[in-house]
């Protein structure tokens, strides 16, 4: 396949990186600033050590993208939410257009759902979206494997900043602020990371489960959130007293997405440590299946992108 890559952070490069082990070309990388574009093939390591150095990507634009011979566009531009621009007008172009996407940004998918399945409806494109939830952890897939409609609920563990943080807060008995600052000194946390901490990132991943399971009907604003930022050190030392600890955890079904800090057994699986991610998806006919990994990173996440573009079918 040849690939068209919109988004040159660290998802965007990755799969840039790695499109070659996969078999593919890619044809075009574009930031929100430049792009570079060849037919042919792009100088693909030129162009990272460019980005990395803080040069220009390229000499072309954005529109030149879409112009060029590709079979997928690859939407890893950063996520936004309400409208999901540019990411959603991105995947709308290359649909009418008659060509394929798949999503690493988590907007399009959580907050305009069914405008995505219509023009997918009306388009020889498909699309797929395996990397906006869970990084490499196979999610999506299993549940397409077992169909929707035999899965009841998808709940787990899906943010790994916020997982971090309390396992931190359990094991060495200090507050949020302390543990949150270490976090940000390791790259673990964001500057500003009010979209981890919050529960935000991990309720779009749970919407676009639900959004999978119902076939539509969820958005943000349709979700049950807390974050952890008010769990006091005391609350998981109590936890620990009573062999439990407190998980940040999602639960997704047809009837809606609920996303707040749950006691969970001590040695439960859904008591995963670090920045490890977990999920349970229950199902009618085979029972709980339980899938476990880092879910987010740049490789991680391009793995997941290129494994659903090696599930497209030629165009």
């Amino acid at each position: 396949m040849k690939l068209a890559i919109l988004g040159a952070g660290d998802v965007g490069r990755s799969v840039a990186d790695l499109a070659g082990d996969y078999g593919h070309d890619v044809v075009a990388l574009a930031d929100s600033t430049t792009a570079t574009v060849d037919d042919a093939g792009i100088d693909i390591d030129g162009a990272l050590e460019r980005k990395l150095a803080g040069d220009a990507l390229g000499s072309s634009d954005l529109e030149t993208v879409f112009e060029t011979d590709y079979d997928v566009l690859v939407e890893a531009t950063p996520t936004t939410l309400g409208d999901a621009q540019p990411g959603f007008s991105h995947t709308k172009r290359a649909l009418e257009d008659d060509r394929h996407v798949v999503l690493a940004n988590k907007g399009p998918v959580a907050e305009r759902y069914e405008e995505l399945r219509a023009l997918e409806a009306a388009s020889a494109g498909s699309i797929r979206f395996e990397a906006t939830v869970g990084g490499a952890i196979p999610i999506l897939s299993t549940v397409e494997d077992s169909t929707p409609q035999a899965v009841t609920a998808v709940r787990g563990v899906l943010n790994g900043t916020a997982n971090f943080i309390l396992t931190r807060m359990a094991a060495e008995g200090l507050d949020y602020e302390h543990v949150l600052a270490e976090a940000q000194d390791l790259g673990v946390a964001e500057a500003d990371p009010t979209f981890d901490v919050d529960g935000t990132d991990a309720a779009l991943k749970f919407v676009i489960l639900a959004n999978v399971l119902a076939d539509g009907g969820f958005a943000l604003d349709d979700a049950t959130v807390d974050g952890i930022q008010n769990i006091p050190g005391s609350a998981l030392d109590l936890a620990a007293e009573d062999g439990r600890t407190i998980r940040l955890i999602g639960e997704a079904t047809r009837d809606g997405v609920r996303v707040g800090p749950r006691l969970v057994p001590e040695n439960g699986p859904l008591a995963v440590t670090g920045t490890r991610n977990i999920v349970q998806i229950e199902t009618r006919n085979a029972g709980s299946l339980h899938s476990s990994g880092r879910g987010a990173g740049g490789p991680e996440t391009a793995t997941a992108v290129l494994s659903d573009v090696g599930r497209l079918p030629p165009l």
